[in-house]
């Protein structure tokens, strides 16, 4: 029992002992600095192509053939479907005996007309017989005209039983066979619609498109934007887009206006042209829009780690002179998951804390050392990343700064 008790006296002072004090926390700091991003703004479009036509008939006769493959691209000027022939064709060769025989009773006409003029001269001709053959004349010229003009309606109809592809596009599958009757009250027969270049229509808020406005006007309006499409399985399109038109009136349920850029859609290498899908964007397809200035600007950039939320709003951590943390209140502009782009708060060269936030608490004193630097991310990966209105693609991280001592 003595030597138990001795070992508790002796226990009891070692345990009691202070430990050593262990300092102010190491935290990692960067400096805010003024770095160069490309502003980008996210909008959901839908594409729209450019050319949509509706196959129709615009003669009633039997639909004799179907000249296309289904789903694939056709070239303006293709024949499509072949209606029946026959009976438009002996409608034309109908009016054209028609002009000729009309044709030929004003021969006769003309030469009766001569011959009345010429007995005018002597004592055995009338004028009412001039009259009459001048009347004569004139009403199967006239007869002439009218049958031409049934002659070309004749041929058009037969020009109309050959329905061609009016523009370059990819058609849609038939909606009537061979063997019925089409007319120009039987619907559909096939959709068709252009494939290169495609339209990306988006709306966007009356008040954004107001601030767009005066970023990008003085720099040259439509030809200071680059349109970008984020495709839905996340992949950034290869193909850029340049905006063209503005909707001139806003749509009162929403209070939003529709922009509308145009995009490249070419085929894609190695793929056959009539396979099932060879190019990329798809006519009504959603996709997003990251709508970008030409020029980038300077902006004060920190680390996107650096930025804490409360109730309050955003804000971040400085290091004074004395090596104390301070809470410092920011407004943020458009940022991205690495790099937030500070508008209000923070001044050029103070050091921010990026890491061991933690372990700060306002006024105390720290230890800081340079953060680590973030990893490399490339530009298209960035912006696959980023999500929501208004977020920017940034350049190269601010570098890390000294400690300050």
């Amino acid at each position: 029992m003595r030597l138990l008790l001795a070992l508790m006296l002796v226990l009891v002072p070692l345990s009691s002992r202070a430990q050593p004090a262990s300092g102010p926390p190491a935290v990692g700091v960067v400096r805010a600095e003024r770095q160069q991003i490309t502003q980008t703004d996210q909008f959901i479009g839908r594409i729209q192509a450019v050319g949509r036509v509706a196959l129709v008939a615009r003669v009633t006769a039997f639909l004799e053939k179907r000249l296309f493959v289904e789903g694939a691209e056709v070239k303006q000027g293709d024949l499509l479907y072949q209606l029946e022939q026959p009976p438009f064709q002996a409608q034309v060769e109908n009016n054209k005996a028609n002009v000729a025989q009309l044709e030929a009773q004003h021969r006769n006409a003309e030469l009766t007309l001569e011959r009345a003029q010429y007995l005018l001269k002597t004592v055995a001709g009338q004028q009412s017989n001039v009259d009459s053959a001048l009347a004569q004349e004139r009403s199967l010229a006239a007869q002439i005209e009218a049958a031409k003009a049934q002659l070309q309606i004749a041929e058009i109809n037969l020009g109309y039983t050959e329905i061609r592809a009016p523009i370059n596009g990819k058609i849609s599958a038939t909606e009537v066979t061979e063997g019925n009757v089409v007319s120009p009250t039987s619907g559909t027969l096939a959709n068709l619609v252009s494939q290169d270049p495609m339209y990306v229509l988006f709306p966007i808020s009356t008040r954004e498109g107001l601030d767009l406005r005066d970023r990008y006007e003085p720099k040259g309006g439509f030809s200071a934007v680059v349109l970008k499409l984020r495709l839905p399985d996340g992949r950034i399109y290869g193909q850029e887009g340049k905006l063209d038109y503005v909707s001139p009136t806003i749509a009162t349920n929403t209070d939003t206006v529709t922009v509308r850029g145009v995009v490249p859609n070419p085929l894609i290498p190695g793929m056959p042209p009539n396979g099932p899908a060879p190019r990329e964007l798809f006519d009504g397809e959603f996709v997003t829009v990251m709508q970008e200035g030409v020029e980038p600007i300077t902006v004060l950039a920190i680390p996107r780690a650096a930025v804490l939320s409360d109730q309050q709003g955003d804000y971040v951590y400085v290091v004074d002179a004395q090596n104390k943390a301070q809470r410092r209140p920011i407004q943020l502009g458009q940022s991205t998951p690495s790099t937030a782009v500070v508008t209000n708060g923070l001044t050029e060269g103070e050091l921010v804390i990026s890491e061991g936030l933690q372990r700060v608490r306002p006024g105390e004193v720290v230890s800081p050392g340079p953060a680590s630097p973030p990893p490399a991310i490339s530009p298209a990966a960035e912006q696959g990343a980023s999500g929501g209105a208004g977020s920017s693609a940034a350049g190269d991280g601010p570098s890390a700064p000294k400690a300050n001592q």
